[in-house]
């Protein structure tokens, strides 16, 4: 750039030496002769002061440090989309054909031209572009009227993320140029959107997926941009320090999934206002700082009119350390999917094996936890367990094998809102299984009784393994013990009683299912009624 100066380059976004600024000064910083920008960078550490100079303020930063004056000459202030475009996507050898003369005809003339075959080969070649990618191009504006439309008129993604975008104007200038445009990413744009103009209508009508990651947008920006896109399902702002201060009514009523990570200011309250977007399918809340939440439309074994198509929850890196937290979400209608990894509760925990199986039972309709599949012989293993390790809080609270004598205390209704129903859909728990030791290695340890069914000759072995062994584990033992291929084993067993397994009639997987779930008292090689 050259050193002359005019007022209209502050809140420009601009690049010095690759690092990112925005200007907040243009003018004379004496005793030094001559024009300067004062620049306040995304990186404070790369500036030296907060915008003053010898007691003079110029400008201000939120940093102490995040200001700097820049000569004009040093300072880009990027390049307009198209050019960009043609940067990125026209080839070398296309250009170098530009110096060779061709003869053409127009009208009845001929014409000699430089260059002529390669125009028509860019112009072709940009027409054909469906998804277009300028990350971190410098591009700072849409460029001359008319000539996106013109050249790229078939683009449907556009990824514009770090650039040097400082005006949502110059945004519509280039939306309103690609009316077939699906995806537009425009993270990491400090973007400075009209204010006191109407909300947008139709701008961006064939839109369905706009990223605003890390751009400063504020809610009610959000819900004035969403005015503009009646059609748009999927919106991702994340790192943007939003406050969510009113319900959406007549925007964002298509959208199906969105994500607000990293918004720290958010709060159970917030999330009520969002709470009735009726096509919210996934919702991502990862390091937004919660620790609870409740419904309060919804009492113990309801469900909440909330969220009511909200299938996927992400929740990961919060606060979460109470079990409360989960029984609330099973008050989610269609609650499918539920990531919630590194919270307080299930980070750093000896046995993640039994956080997993305390999740999968107080949540009865989930399909998905931690992006792992819950099988139906995990779901069953996981409330028939549930249902003993609380079993005798269960009688000490009223709890009675008869269903009209319980009794039981609000405390432990709240504390355990499903545990009625496993008793309706398993059954009672019964003193025996209740009459729980410690869960020391030792009396983790089952005797296990191994039987011939065909060969009545053949002494019963006796073997304590661990009751957490998998069946594919205990084949293997097996095989190395009576030197058989493990291919040519064929598993039953019996159990003392009859077993939720055989009544459910639920397929097993050997790889999963350990001898404690099947709550074996022999093994039957070779033979049996209830196959493994």
């Amino acid at each position: 750039m050259s050193d002359t100066l005019t007022l209209d380059v502050i809140g420009r976004r601009v690049t010095v030496n690759g690092e990112h600024a925005t200007v907040r000064f243009a003018g004379v910083v004496p005793p030094v002769a001559g024009p300067w920008l004062g620049v306040e960078w995304d990186n404070p550490e790369r500036g030296k002061h907060d915008g003053s100079h010898e007691g003079t303020v110029y400008f201000k930063c939120r940093h102490p440090t995040g200001g700097s004056f820049i000569r004009p000459k040093k300072v880009n202030f990027g390049i307009d989309f198209l050019t960009a475009v043609k940067n990125r996507y026209v080839l070398e050898d296309e250009l170098e054909e530009d110096g060779k003369e061709q003869i053409v005809t127009i009208g009845n003339k001929p014409v000699e031209t430089i260059g002529f075959d390669s125009v028509m080969k860019q112009q072709s070649q940009l027409s054909k572009l469906q998804e277009v990618s300028l990350r971190n191009c410098a591009v700072s504006c849409a460029g001359e009227k008319g000539g996106v439309a013109e050249a790229c008129p078939n683009i449907r993604n556009v990824d514009l993320s770090k650039n040097l975008l400082s005006s949502w104007d110059e945004v519509i200038h280039i939306a309103d140029q690609l009316r077939h445009l699906e995806v537009l990413n425009l993270s990491e744009n400090k973007l400075k959107f009209p204010s006191g103009s109407a909300p947008l209508t139709g701008t961006f009508s064939a839109l369905k997926v706009l990223v605003l990651n890390r751009t400063g947008i504020t809610w009610a920006e959000v819900l004035w941009c969403a005015a503009g896109c009646p059609g748009l399902e999927e919106l991702y702002l994340k790192s943007n320090e939003i406050f969510i201060s009113e319900r959406p009514t007549d925007v964002l009523q298509t959208i199906r999934l969105l994500d607000l990570s990293s918004n720290q200011l958010i709060d159970e309250s917030q999330l009520f206002l969002i709470a009735h977007l009726p096509r919210l399918e996934q919702l991502i809340l990862s390091d937004i700082g919660i620790s609870s939440i409740h419904f309060p439309d919804a009492g113990i074994g309801c469900k909440t009119s909330m969220f009511p198509s909200l299938q996927y929850l992400v929740v990961n890196d919060n606060q979460i350390s109470q079990w409360s937290f989960f029984n609330e979400l099973d008050k989610l209608p269609s609650l499918r999917a539920l990531s919630c990894l590194r919270n307080p509760l299930t980070k750093d925990d000896k046995d993640t094996r039994t956080t997993r199986q305390l999740i999968i039972a107080k949540i009865g309709q989930l399909k998905t936890l931690n992006k792992c599949e819950i099988l139906p012989e995990e779901r069953l293993g996981a409330e028939l367990d549930y249902q003993r390790a609380f079993g005798n809080e269960w009688k000490k609270a009223g709890g009675h094998q008869d269903p009209d004598k319980n009794r039981l205390s609000e405390e432990f209704l709240a504390a355990h809102p499903r545990y009625q129903f496993l008793c309706l859909k398993y059954g009672a728990p019964e003193d025996g299984e209740l009459k729980r030791q410690p869960l020391m290695l030792k009396n983790q340890l089952l005797t296990l009784k191994i039987k011939y069914p065909h060969q009545l000759d053949q002494k019963v072995l006796e073997k304590q393994l661990p009751g957490s062994m998998t069946i594919q584990k205990v084949k293997g033992f097996l095989s190395r013990l009576l030197k058989v291929p493990v291919s040519d084993l064929l598993l039953s067993y019996e159990s003392p009683e009859v077993s939720c397994l055989a009544k459910y009639k639920v397929k097993l997987n050997p790889q999963t299912v350990t001898l404690n779930r099947l709550q074996i008292a022999s093994l039957i090689l070779n033979g049996g009624h209830r196959s493994v």
